[in-house]
């Protein structure tokens, strides 16, 4: 099966190609990046400028699955760099469809999105639930969901979008990931207390970069799917009860502090998924708990 993975530095996307490269017998990948080289010295990486439409256009889509991992994350960032989050958020995307396009490419078109696209609401949404767009990096997403869905729709350009909530943790061995749960340990792991704005009450959904990483490669495989939009799912915690069970561990305190104006704005409340579409379709399953990956970093550290 011959993959291409667009943004390969990325950090899910070290991570996915490593999972890939455990069975090389099934899997040819070609990977890509700005960077003149691979972060982890993969072969067949070669740097490209994805926003240089002419560039993607040379590439051979001629594959089985295309990753797109190439974007900006941010939130308050994006209001003052809106040019760059436009540009590698949504105009790389559009390069690389219209590059599918002119080549009749089969290949199926993977998409990670965000939490951050709905309106955060009690108990557990789905996939159709209410949307809400509080940053460009938010609107970015949601935009680019509908780029794809148009492409679908007109030139037959297949899909898939997996919409992910907290994702921690990391195959690659010393790597470190910039999330809520590695920014808690690293607080800890010095020694100091973990700051929370308000209460901490805000409930995520945690899923482990190993899960992640499987969830999505089963779920572009799987005939089960096509052309649709997936939650990928996890374990139910709060930003408190997180904290609370990291600085257990490290037997450091949890510090809560009165919400700066701005990030209380943008703040998106509960986003909790329910991520049965996938999980039954695809059978996916999410064996690592917080808890235990937790622990096993305490031992090590």
């Amino acid at each position: 099966m011959k993959i291409m993975i667009l943004g390969a530095n990325s950090y899910i996307a070290r991570n996915i190609a490593q999972v890939l490269l455990r069975t090389p017998e099934k899997y040819q990948l070609d990977l890509y990046d700005r960077e003149n080289e691979h972060k982890d010295g993969i072969d067949g990486y070669r740097s490209l400028n994805i926003l240089d439409a002419e560039a993607v256009n040379c590439l051979e889509f001629s594959c089985d699955i295309v990753y797109m991992f190439v974007g900006r994350t941010g939130s308050v960032q994006g209001f003052d760099e809106y040019n760059n989050f436009i540009d590698v958020n949504e105009r790389a995307l559009l390069n690389v469809l219209n590059a599918c396009r002119q080549q009749n490419s089969k290949a199926k078109i993977i998409f990670p999105s965000t939490r951050l696209v709905y309106k955060g609401r009690p108990g557990k949404l789905k996939e159709d639930a209410e949307k809400e767009f509080k940053t460009i990096y938010a609107a970015n997403k949601y935009s680019c969901e509908q780029y794809l869905k148009m492409y679908e729709n007109v030139y037959g350009i297949s899909y898939r979008i997996f919409r992910i909530c907290v994702p921690y943790g990391t195959i690659i061995p010393g790597a470190k990931s910039y999330g809520t749960a590695e920014f808690f340990l690293s607080k800890a792991e010095k020694g100091e207390n973990i700051s929370l704005y308000g209460d901490g009450s805000q409930r995520r959904t945690l899923t482990y970069m190993e899960d992640l990483c499987n969830a999505m490669i089963q779920g572009a495989e799987s005939k089960a799917l096509a052309n649709d939009i997936y939650n990928i799912g996890g374990e139910d915690y709060s930003l408190d009860e997180m904290a609370k069970l990291i600085a257990k561990h490290y037997h450091v305190g949890v510090s809560y502090v009165e919400w700066p104006e701005t990030a209380l704005k943008i703040e998106s409340g509960d986003t909790v998924f329910n991520s049965d579409k996938l999980d039954g379709a695809a059978g996916i399953t999410y064996p690592m708990k917080f808890e235990e990956w937790v622990k096993k970093k305490c031992l090590l550290s």
